[in-house]
């Protein structure tokens, strides 16, 4: 027994993996990312798995998608054989007396590789069956997709270096033909030349793929096959100088639906250019890598400062260019909403509800008309995808008179995607372009896949060359993973969101449609920044200080503060994606302002839109006490209001040093939703209690099996969403939104 465990042990591909584990454990860390992506244990949330498990291409998960995941995946497990071959084959130097020396390395450096690819399978199989509800003979078609795709690559990569791989004939030769040389490089000998770390390998995989004996490859001198080793670390860094191409070229054409692989495709290509650019430090810098790693980091670090690229994006439409910048500090706040202004926009506002009012009573010939105020809450695609489905469901429940009725809609992230869908489309119908407001094919396209775009731009763009320029209502900006996402979602909604936030507001002006009010929260100081076409300074400060010599301006009236930027030819998606901009899914939106304003998503400060609804009603109270009927504060919501937070406690190790550090993170909506109470218990008072709560909530089947937060959705979790809208507690919250609206 201790002989054949023996003989396992110093099999090379053991003695490889065992390698791997003793030496840079770092470079692990990619197989130990794709595991736990892939299992569900890391970004879960953010439904990172489907990028792998379920990849999509051209908007659907096919045979082609996951040919191209497959190819990809091949180009990864091909770069984790060059880099660990350049890193470990001081370590293997008998392995330069083999034929085709990497070839043999790539056998022999399997384990992992195929191990992790039955795990994929296996997941990716499961996953497709359970939240795809993909049929078995699809899942087999599609798994054949993966394998040829991996199989293609796997070739091609063999025949290059099948053709390059006869150095050690040629250097042989060469030895022969010199012996001068050879003696020169044999007698002097150093001990310093042998490598103290030679893994002792009693037997090997051939490139026949049978076990071999190692004694024949061991009589070679370290110095001779290192330098034949060497001649293939030239050749297989010329692969990750191949993957950094296609990502490139692939990013300067993101425009193009059918250069646009897989996200989770991207990702791979993204880990071997990484993995591709340690083995090449490693190669030429040696010792000096260290330095080297730090030096990178110092001329990255000067580019940034000196402004040769940005991390942050631009809001697309608004005019970076001009000479004249408006200074963000208080004292201008302060001299832009004043008192007189305060007064001004409210007014404004009153006859906006005038012009409304008007309307509807000339349709329902109701003296003092029911008014709604719709808020939505945060959430991705989960959310955009329950807020329309709601919106939809309840407006065609009502005859339209839900939608005749709002006169503003406000909230954050995912929400107010779906309800600027909502909104566009019956704006769309009022003008003649579209006859039916509650086609099924609206609700589809608003559930279609955003992920995979933002995902590939990352990989293709944002870490690859961040100096793509477009050029967009005449001004020329840098491309990234929020132009992507743009760009996916004009497309996913047939073009109605490919307009200026301008575009709306003569409509929103005389009441035809609601007001929209996005939302963003300007990092730089925590102030709240809302878009709209109206003018909205009594919204910018509490209005029982506004007599102040110096009032607490917490939010910031976009179209005021930025009236030399054209700030009104904003496009309206880069306004839904500043209030959407989940850190890191989504990069900080930088405004033209000095210092840049730095902004990030609505739900940093209000999750619901409660704040932004509360003090509006507060502000009109004494119109909408006069002119209206019931008033109705429809909420959205994509999470349940009153079981907001699971119970911890602090039972182990690493609950009891995480949960204080990480307390107000992990508990951030539940924060929010009680203190969202709190809102709601008082400002009926402001209209003489004629303000009526109506809140529809996604509830899923599974308490625990919610759909993730992400700006992805299965298919299962769409038929999760749109079904809860049947849920005895929300069909008895539509009848009561019903009733008021009579």
């Amino acid at each position: 027994m201790r002989k054949y465990v023996t003989k396992i042990f110093y099999f090379l591909p053991v003695q490889l993996l065992l390698l791997h584990f003793r030496k840079y454990q770092l470079i692990l860390v990619f197989w130990l990312l794709l595991a736990l992506i892939c299992t569900g244990n890391f970004a879960a949330h953010f439904g990172a798995s489907s990028l792998f498990l379920a990849p999509e291409y051209l908007g659907n998960i096919s045979y082609l998608s996951m040919l191209l995941l497959g190819a990809a995946f091949s180009v990864f497990i091909m770069m984790w054989h060059i880099t660990t071959f350049i890193i470990h084959s001081k370590r293997i130097p008998y392995m330069g007396a083999t034929r085709h020396a990497f070839l043999v390395y790539c056998f022999n450096n399997s384990i992992l590789p195929i191990v992790f690819l039955v795990f994929y399978s296996v997941l990716s199989v499961r996953y497709q069956i359970r939240d795809e509800h993909t049929p078995i003979e699809s899942i087999i078609f599609l798994q054949l997709g993966f394998y040829l795709g991996f199989m293609i690559v796997i070739m091609a990569s063999f025949t290059y270096f099948f053709r390059v791989s006869r150095d050690f004939f040629k250097a042989a030769l060469a030895k022969i033909a010199s012996p001068a040389q050879t003696i020169k490089n044999i007698i002097p000998y150093d001990s310093l030349d042998v490598e103290v770390d030679v893994i002792k390998a009693l037997s090997y995989l051939s490139i026949s793929l049978r076990v071999e004996p190692a004694e024949k490859i061991n009589q070679y001198h370290p110095r001779l096959m290192n330098g034949i080793l060497q001649r293939h670390h030239r050749n297989v860094i010329f692969a990750t100088f191949f993957a950094y191409l296609l990502l490139l070229l692939s990013g300067m054409f993101i425009d193009n639906p059918y250069l646009r692989v897989p996200a989770g495709a991207s990702f791979l290509l993204l880990f071997s250019i990484i993995l591709g650019l340690v083995g090449a430090v490693k190669y030429f810098l040696r010792s000096w890598e260290t330095l080297g790693w730090v030096l990178f980091i110092v001329v990255l670090s000067a580019l940034v400062r000196f402004k040769v690229f940005d991390l942050r994006s631009i809001a697309y439409g608004l005019d970076y260019h001009k000479s004249i910048e408006q200074v963000y500090h208080y004292s201008v706040l302060r001299s832009l909403f004043t008192t007189v202004r305060y007064d001004s926009d409210r007014h404004r506002e009153e006859r906006r509800l005038d012009k409304w009012k008007s309307k509807v009573t000339a349709t329902d010939s109701t003296e003092k008309p029911p008014l709604v105020v719709v808020t939505v809450s945060g959430g991705g695609s989960r959310s955009a995808y329950w807020t329309f489905r709601t919106l939809q469901y309840a407006d065609s429940m009502s005859g339209g008179k839900l939608f005749r009725n709002t006169v503003m809609i406000t909230g954050a992230s995912g929400g107010m995607i779906g309800a600027a869908y909502w909104r566009s489309i019956h704006d769309a119908i009022q003008l003649g372009e579209l006859a039916e407001p509650y086609d099924p094919k609206y609700q589809e396209n608003i559930g279609k896949d955003l992920l995979n775009a933002i995902i590939f731009s990352f990989a293709s763009i944002d870490m690859v060359s961040p100096f793509n320029k477009i050029t967009t209502a005449g001004h020329k900006y840098t491309t990234d993973r929020g132009y992507a996402m743009e760009q996916e979602l004009i497309s996913n909604t047939d073009g109605l969101l490919d307009k200026s936030i301008g575009y709306f507001e003569p409509r929103e002006a005389n009441g035809a449609i609601p007001q929209l009010i996005i939302n963003g929260t300007i990092i730089n100081d925590g102030r709240k920044l809302m878009i709209c076409n109206q003018p909205i300074a009594y919204l910018t400060q509490p209005e029982h200080l506004l007599r102040l010599p110096s009032p607490p301006i917490d939010a910031v009236d976009y179209c005021a503060f930025f009236p030399e930027q054209n700030a009104k030819n904003l496009r309206l998606t880069s306004a839904l994606r500043m209030n959407a901009t989940f850190p890191y899914v989504l990069p900080v939106v930088r405004l033209p302002s000095r210092p840049r304003m730095n902004i990030m998503d609505a739900g940093l400060r209000d999750n619901f839109g409660i704040q932004v609804s509360s003090r509006y009603l507060h502000s009109m109270r004494e119109w909408l006490v006069k002119n209206t009927g019931n008033i109705i504060l429809l909420e959205i919501r994509d999470t349940r209001e009153n079981d907001v937070a699971s119970n911890t406690d602090q039972s182990t190790l690493a609950h009891m040093i995480g949960d204080p550090l990480f307390v107000i993170q992990n508990k951030w909506e539940a924060f929010q939703s009680y203190g969202h109470n709190y809102i709601k218990e008082i400002s009926p008072a402001y209209v003489d209690n004629k303000l009526k709560f109506v809140t529809l909530q996604y509830v899923p089947k599974e308490f625990e099996k919610t759909a993730a937060l992400n700006f992805h959705l299965t298919q299962k979790e769409k038929e999760d969403i749109a079904e809860s809208v049947n849920h005895p507690y929300n069909h008895s919250e539509i009848k009561k939104l019903l009733k008021l609206l009579q």
